[in-house]
Order: C-alpha cells, then sequence, then structure tokens
C-alpha cells in the first residue's frame, strides 16, 4: 500500500470517478465502523474531521459526551474492489480525534502508534505478522447463518472435498488488490475451516490490515451465500480458530531473532521473556470472549505458559528458519481473531520491551508435547481457564494501567465483566455462548 498525501489521495479521488468515500474505525472491542462521505467532503475531513455520534458506539462516550471527530489517514487510501468500478468506493482508516483536536484515548491506532514510536526511540522496529482462521457456514434462505460448516474436509485437503478454495483464492486476489500480499492459504482441520496467512508488516499497518482483513473474508464470504465466522470454538469437538501472531525485532536493521536461532545472547531473549511474564494479565485483551477459553488447551491451541522451538504445543514457539532468513520470529499461538489488533499489539510490545529494560532471562525450554493428556504438567503455570479469570488478572494487572489508559480498560472490562455474568449465571452456558457470538463475530 502506498504512502499517498492528502494532495495524493484529492488527485486520486478526482481523477477515478470515486464517489462515496468510507471513514473506518474501531471500537475499543476491534469492530469496524464506518461513515460514509462524498468526494465534496474529504478536505474538510482532512482539515477538521468528521463528528459522529460517539455515545451510539459500544465503550466511547456516554450522551452527553458525545461529539467525536474521525481524520482520515491518507497513507491507508484503498479502494474497495468488490465495489462498482464506475462510481468507485474508498476506504481510509482514520485517527479519533477529541473536538480540541486531541487524540482520543480510546484510539487504538493512536494507542498503537505510541506504542510503535517508544520501540523507535529505544532503537527497534517491530514486525508483525497474521495467521488467522476461520470458519465458513451454510446460509438459509433468507441470509441467516446457519450451523452447517461448508464441507467436511480437513486439512490441506483439495477439492472436491476442499469447496473453499475458490472462496479464498477470491479473498486472497481481493487482498492483493487492497495491496495486502495474501502468502499462503490452505483448508483447515475442522470441517469448514480455513485458514489465509499474509506477510509481515509494522504494526500499526498489520492491525490495519488484519481489520482490512476480516471485512474482506466477511464480505467475499456473503458474496458466496456463506456465513464467515472468527468465533475461537463455533463447533464443540472440532478445532479452534486461532489468530496466531507472528513477532520479530530489528536492531539497526538486523533481525535480533536471528541470534536465538543461533544460540547467541540477544535482546529477543528478554522480549519473549516479557511476553511470558505478563501474558497472563493480558489474556483478556488477547483471547476476549467466553468461548475463547473453550479453544484453549485442546487441539494445539496452548493452555500453558512455556516456549520452545518448533513444538506447536507451546504458547511461544520459534519456528525453524535458515539463520540469515529474515522470516526469524516468534509466533503467539494463545490469541483468537476476536481481538482488538490494536491494543493486543501494543500490549504484547510493550511487554516484550519490558523484558529487555529489565534483563529478563527466558526459562528453560519446554521440550514437552503438552498436547499428550498423559504429559506431567505439574509446575506449569497456566493461562486463565475463563474469561472471569482473565478480567481478575486485568483489573489487578498495573501492567495493563501503564500501556491503556484507565478509563478504556475499565469500560473494555465492565463490558467483559457483564458479558461473563450472563453467560455463567445461564440455565445452559454453551447456549447462552451461541446465542451471544454465533451470527455476529
Amino acid at each position: 500500500m502506498e504512502d499517498y498525501t492528502m494532495s495524493e489521495v484529492l488527485e486520486f479521488v478526482e481523477e477515478n470517478d470515486v464517489k462515496f468515500i468510507r471513514l473506518a474505525f474501531c471500537d475499543i472491542f476491534g469492530r469496524q465502523k464506518n461513515v460514509s462521505i462524498t468526494p465534496s467532503e474529504l478536505r474538510r475531513a482532512f482539515d477538521k474531521g468528521v463528528s459522529f455520534d460517539a455515545s451510539a458506539i459500544d465503550g466511547f462516550f456516554s450522551v452527553d459526551q458525545s461529539d467525536l471527530f474521525l481524520v482520515p489517514d491518507p497513507a491507508t487510501l484503498s479502494v474497495l474492489p468488490w465495489r462498482p468500478s464506475q462510481g468507485r468506493v474508498v476506504r481510509f482508516f482514520c485517527d479519533i480525534k477529541n473536538p480540541d483536536g486531541t487524540p482520543f484515548e480510546g484510539d487504538g491506532r493512536q494507542i498503537l502508534r505510541r506504542t510503535v514510536e517508544r520501540c523507535s526511540q529505544k532503537g527497534y522496529v517491530c514486525k508483525v505478522g497474521a495467521e488467522s482462521e476461520f470458519y465458513l457456514f451454510l446460509e438459509d434462505d433468507n441470509g441467516n447463518p446457519t450451523d452447517i460448516p461448508f464441507d467436511r474436509a480437513g486439512y490441506c485437503d483439495i477439492a472436491p472435498l476442499d469447496k473453499g478454495e475458490n472462496v479464498r483464492r477470491e479473498i486472497s486476489l481481493t487482498l492483493e488488490e487492497m495491496g495486502i500480499m495474501a502468502e499462503s492459504s490452505h483448508h483447515e482441520q475442522g470441517p469448514g475451516q480455513n485458514e489465509i496467512d499474509f506477510r509481515y508488516s509494522g504494526a500499526l499497518t498489520a492491525a490495519d490490515d488484519f481489520i482490512t482483513y476480516q471485512s474482506v473474508v466477511r464480505t467475499i464470504a456473503g458474496r458466496s451465500g456463506l456465513y464467515a465466522s472468527f468465533m475461537p470454538k463455533p463447533i464443540a469437538g472440532e478445532s479452534g480458530s486461532g489468530l496466531h501472531i507472528n513477532l520479530s525485532l530489528y536492531k539497526n536493521g538486523r533481525n535480533v531473532f536471528q541470534d536465538l536461532l543461533r544460540g547467541i545472547p540477544s535482546e529477543a531473549e528478554g522480549f519473549i521473556a516479557g511476553i511470558l511474564n505478563r501474558i497472563s494479565e493480558c489474556t483478556v485483551f488477547l483471547n476476549p470472549l467466553a468461548n475463547s477459553y473453550a479453544r484453549l488447551g485442546k487441539c494445539k491451541a496452548p493452555r500453558y505458559i512455556t516456549w520452545s522451538k518448533g513444538n506447536r504445543s507451546q504458547l511461544i514457539r520459534i519456528p525453524r528458519a535458515p539463520f540469515d532468513s529474515e522470516r526469524c520470529r516468534m509466533e503467539l499461538r494463545s490469541p483468537d481473531g476476536t481481538c482488538n489488533p490494536y491494543y493486543a499489539f501494543a500490549l504484547l510490545m510493550e511487554a516484550g520491551l519490558e523484558g529487555i529494560e529489565k534483563g529478563m532471562k527466558l526459562p528453560e525450554p519446554t521440550e514437552l508435547n503438552l498436547m499428550d493428556p498423559s504429559v506431567d504438567t505439574v509446575g506449569l503455570k497456566s493461562l486463565p481457564h475463563t474469561l472471569g479469570e482473565a478480567i481478575c488478572l486485568a483489573r489487578q494487572s498495573d501492567f495493563i494501567k501503564k500501556v491503556l489508559p484507565e478509563s478504556v480498560a475499565e469500560k473494555f472490562l465492565a463490558a467483559k465483566q457483564s458479558e461473563w455474568d450472563a453467560i455463567k449465571d445461564a440455565p445452559n452456558p454453551e447456549e447462552a455462548e451461541r446465542q451471544q457470538y454465533f451470527g455476529k463475530l
């Protein structure tokens, strides 16, 4: 995606028959919203912002403090390929501002941008890549999602068992038209389950790209008469859907994770140790649904706070790669696709920086298959087992208060507490989960 300037954007809109402009932003839960304007309003949007009713957005303001403004980021210009080529529609991600022009404290892009700047001040650049899984379900005659998976294929199957290959192809090509390079795609283990991985980038771009990716997946699936679900465990007894977050760290243009694979001491050790140290406190922001905890500890989704090289049963693994490869990285395997990527990436990067600053040391790697029920796990620390437990750990965390504005964290946690109370006290918690999440995420 090119880094357009405001003047270039205005020229592009005028010369390319653009008729509608979507100003995109996210609520505190990472759900995309947008306001549409016409080209005649775009210059005003850049100069002063476009107002919207913040009291109508979950976690933003109450009705007596309702005005916020969307200011488009010109570098995020993207044409929506599924809209008509005549009378085009373009989209920008926006920064959210208060009426006095100051950043809105709940704006995830601003929170993540501050963390990126802090990394830069310390001499580091953190690159982020995402591997995201989702399920495809059939829709009924009225376009409502059913619980019938699109196919019964398994891991890396091909057609005719794999019915999703054309959908994945169209998603990948659409992403490419929007400047997002989908590197690989395949059928996953569950029936109707798919995965598409896209190329790593800077943290803010990666978070924007993930929001775009989810929008594209849902749009292309809907055009095919399908419902795409990022719910972590939509089918009991089948594989859950995760968001594996890959992080690499560069200093003076060099990826320090290369040293870790060579067994040479480096900042990568402190970075990983910092994340292991804070992961339990951050988990509610990485796994924000009651349903998220039905996935953890099953089908290669980690439960224990461990690390290893190459072992997919661990929370953090260091994938095998050539020592000179730019792809040397750590892979965090616990998060799922219902997280707010701006908050999630900021928390992980801040935890990693803290680990470097405090000189934290990595524990010994855990060279066990933790998915084997016969393996002795005594002494291993565990991730929270429920959403309620994760909320408690976050509320007690000084680290969370340091990274996220206190009022924002409290609104997020209060909403999650209400969600958790309603589900755990329901006569049938599993059915309550399904009613709460399926068809919405």
